[in-house]
């Protein structure tokens, strides 16, 4: 059922991933979908493709969260192309090697403050001022603002910051009926988790995990379209921790 239709959605980091996921989700939900991609056009027209393959339709847009003016400029381009701005959600994130609080390098703590938090800021700013009425903003948080991990600093401390952010947003922006919520997942099956862990780390992931498996980018794009339709009116300022039982 296309719950969505008439409606416009951006998405950060759409190309790959749990992006990916929700940008074809919303997309199949009636929404049309405005996406950005850093570097991999080739993955970011794939998307294209197939949302035009499922009868709808999404726009990439290549910028660099990390470069300024890029955050204001998405909703700005869907706002031109649709004429409006409906949904809005925060998904792209970047993180730093794993190294130790005391080995981390300024450049990378400012470099991951400036795409996880910063542009998370700047996004939910724009919407604050031209959503329309009745809209929905979800932020994709961790695990690891309550399950920390060692080496992990600057990631952690951008998704706390853009926790927060959510709680703030929510309060201001409920009197015109926007909703302002975070999905935080588990370990999620995606590439990036495949090419920074070892197959005994992602053993580990899902033996602590209540439904023994990894999530897939699927499993956390159903609730973040939850989220973003008509049935999740009621449902603001929270944190569903989409994890499969790990906490």
């Amino acid at each position: 059922m296309a719950v969505l239709t008439g409606k416009t959605a951006v998405v950060t980091g759409g190309s790959r991933g749990i992006g990916r996921a929700v940008v074809l989700r919303l997309v199949r939900d009636g929404a049309s979908v405005v996406f950005n991609f850093a570097r991999n056009r080739d993955a970011a027209d794939e998307v294209v493709r197939q949302a035009g393959k499922e009868g709808g339709q999404a726009v990439a847009v290549q910028l660099d969260l990390a470069e300024p003016g890029a955050a204001e400029e998405l909703p700005a381009t869907a706002e031109r192309r649709f004429g409006g701005l409906d949904i809005l959600v925060n998904n792209a994130a970047t993180h730093t090697d794993v190294v130790p609080l005391a080995q981390t390098e300024e450049a990378d703590f400012d470099r991951v403050m400036t795409v996880n938090a910063k542009s998370v800021f700047l996004t939910m700013r724009y919407a604050a001022r031209h959503m329309r009425d009745g809209g929905r903003i979800v932020n994709i948080s961790t695990l690891n603002t309550v399950f920390p991990a060692p080496g992990n600093a600057p990631y952690a401390a951008s998704k706390g910051a853009l926790e927060q952010l959510t709680l703030v947003a929510s309060r201001e922006l409920g009197a015109r009926g926007i909703t302002v919520n975070t999905v935080s997942p588990g370990a999620t099956d995606t590439g990036l988790l495949r090419s920074t862990n070892e197959p005994e780390k992602l053993a580990m992931a899902v033996a602590m995990t209540s439904l023994g498996r990894l999530g897939r980018p699927e499993d956390v794009a159903d609730v973040v379209a939850f989220l973003a339709g008509p049935d999740g009116r009621w449902v603001t300022g929270q944190n569903i921790r989409a994890n499969g039982g790990v906490l």
